[in-house]
């Protein structure tokens, strides 16, 4: 009897969660009362959610709620402005995130075209993200409505020219301006860095009427009088 039981122990910690085994769990069956979610579930989860519809639809409702947003704010503002991230927000890195199973090394080469894990880094000197259109569509719409964007980015000054050609490839011409953190410097959260310059962006006169990101750390902060959260549940950035 005790080595059934510490067999089924031993089978509970490598099983598919406690919920699976309803139909057939008895006294016999042993599992701890809580755990995080397993880490390979979530990423089966969050590869399910990029390859639905559901991921498209929730880019889309939340860029239609901006667009509304800014459609209605910029005439009451002399001098408008939009703020995005870059990294899903504009710009896609669906490809290295399969391509790394979903970890985030930053160092390492990348080969253009291949399918073996490689460093975020030069995955960004490739140049090669696609759009993320309904993020365009938003850009695109407040060139027309003669609103000032900027970009605010994690990614570091070394990488500004691969940058910029990656963004006109992508159709993101025409933006005001982009940071980008200085080469070198760390920060406990994104929006150490990034906080202080929409806040410079005030002095020098904008009114950032919509700030849009797809992490929490994006949007923290003010300085902004609307801010936008995208769907991500492919990694965080504190």
């Amino acid at each position: 009897m005790m080595a059934r039981v510490v067999a089924l122990v031993m089978i509970a910690s490598i099983a598919p969660p406690p919920a699976a085994f309803a139909q057939t769990a008895n006294s016999l069956f042993v599992a701890p009362p809580a755990q995080p979610l397993n880490v390979g579930d979530a990423i089966r989860a969050a590869a399910a959610y990029h390859d639905s519809a559901a991921y498209e639809r929730d880019l889309s409702a939340v860029t239609r709620a901006a667009i509304a947003w800014i459609n209605d704010a910029a005439p009451h503002s002399p001098r408008p402005a939009v703020v995005l991230d870059i990294d899903e927000t504009a710009l896609s890195n669906w490809e290295v995130i399969r391509r790394n199973d979903f970890g985030r090394p930053i160092g390492g080469p990348c080969l253009a075209g291949g399918t073996d894990p490689c460093g975020w880094a030069a995955w960004d000197m490739l140049a090669s993200d696609v759009a993320i259109t309904p993020v365009l569509d938003l850009f695109r719409r407040a060139r027309e409505l003669g609103i000032a964007v900027v970009f605010i980015t994690g990614r570091p000054e070394n990488q500004r020219t691969a940058t910029e050609t990656n963004l006109r490839a992508a159709g993101f011409a025409g933006y005001e301006a982009i940071y980008m953190t200085p080469d070198g410097t760390r920060f406990a959260s994104a929006a150490d860095f990034k906080t202080p310059i929409r806040a410079r962006l005030e002095k020098d006169g904008y009114t950032i009427i919509a700030n849009v990101g797809d992490q929490p750390s994006d949007l923290l902060g003010g300085h902004a009088e609307k801010i936008f959260l995208l769907p991500n549940p492919f990694y965080r950035v504190p």
